[in-house]
């Protein structure tokens, strides 16, 4: 996916998304108290020049009781993680609340607005970055020295990563992008189009639907089917014909690409990292395993890393010994 791309960052403001994100994906009994119909953007001159131009990341707010909670929300799509991002985000958040400060956003004396920082995540290789600034601090460090140290967490999500079930089936709009982007054949990417069709149907998300097409048109499918040009396609009921019309045949130039299967690489690529997300660095019998592997054997291995508890119980040899080092 090209970096910071303005169609995905276009996603992004459009308040349904943003309110399917936290309403699915912040998974914490106080969001309950948000009032999600209040999600707004903050007025562009209570933000700085710094913050509004950063090409990967979106400012939201909403009431939750009787003040607003700010969601800094980072999108970071490069190929290597940084991991500074706490300490980053430190500073994203103090330019915020000076920015708020001086709009009069915050009553003098009055209390900082809380803050939700999300890093949306879609690069290639496993998040690695500490997503607590205290452990970017040496471990040494005596206990009333750490008590003066600044603090902050955020919420990493993985887009790569295995979907709860129940979630990837509800009409999440946040859970559907998140499906299309971990697409593995064109039929996918026809079924979530169609559900989309369903959910955006009402005139209000005319706006929505045509950003989901853009992106389609320039992030999704020319990464899926390089070179392939695509017909003129303005909404997403014809984007839906389309994929109709093409899914046999990309369906094969897709296979022919590596592009569906990943030539077995790409899909042991994809499970190496569902796996160290779920229980951290693999063994090297875990990776001597998916470097041989083929692709019914990396079929097998990711439908039973859902329901699994343990390495041994993903890759347990069904007629002999554990072959565990």
């Amino acid at each position: 996916m090209p970096a910071h791309d303005p169609s995905y960052k276009l996603l992004f403001s459009h308040r349904a998304l943003v309110a399917d994100l936290l309403r699915g994906f912040v998974r914490e009994d106080w969001v309950g108290a948000l009032d999600l119909g209040t999600l707004e953007r903050p007025r562009e001159s209570g933000v700085s020049p710094d913050l509004r131009e950063r090409e990967d990341d979106l400012i939201w707010r909403v009431r939750c009781g009787e003040q607003w909670l700010y969601v800094y929300l980072l999108l970071e799509f490069q190929s290597t993680v940084d991991p500074l991002m706490a300490a980053r985000l430190l500073t994203y958040i103090g330019l915020l609340w000076q920015d708020l400060a001086a709009a009069g956003a915050i009553p003098a004396g009055g209390p900082l607005p809380p803050v939700l920082s999300i890093v949306l995540y879609n690069g290639a290789g496993p998040w690695r970055a500490a997503t607590d600034l205290d452990h970017l601090l040496p471990p040494e460090l005596p206990r009333g020295l750490r008590t003066w140290q600044p603090q902050l967490r955020y919420l990493l999500l993985d887009e790569q990563a295995p979907q709860d079930a129940a979630l990837a089936e509800s009409a999440n709009l946040a859970a559907a992008l998140f499906r299309l982007e971990s697409s593995r054949t064109p039929a996918d990417i026809q079924a979530v189009v169609g559900r989309l069709i369903e959910w955006l149907a009402a005139p209000a998300h005319d706006s929505l639907r045509r950003a989901f097409v853009v992106w389609l048109k320039r992030v999704l499918l020319p990464a899926r089917a390089p070179g392939v040009e695509l017909p003129p396609v303005n909404d997403l009921q014809e984007m839906h014909a389309m994929l109709a019309e093409r899914v046999k045949t990309w369906t094969e130039e897709w296979k022919q690409q590596g592009l569906e299967q990943g030539i077995p690489h790409g899909e042991a690529k994809l499970l190496r990292r569902q796996l160290v997300r779920r229980f951290g660095p693999l063994p090297a019998w875990v990776e001597a395993r998916l470097d041989k592997a083929g692709e019914p054997e990396l079929e097998t291995w990711g439908e039973r890393l859902l329901d699994s508890t343990s390495l041994a119980d993903v890759f347990a040899e069904p007629n002999g010994p554990d072959t565990t080092e």
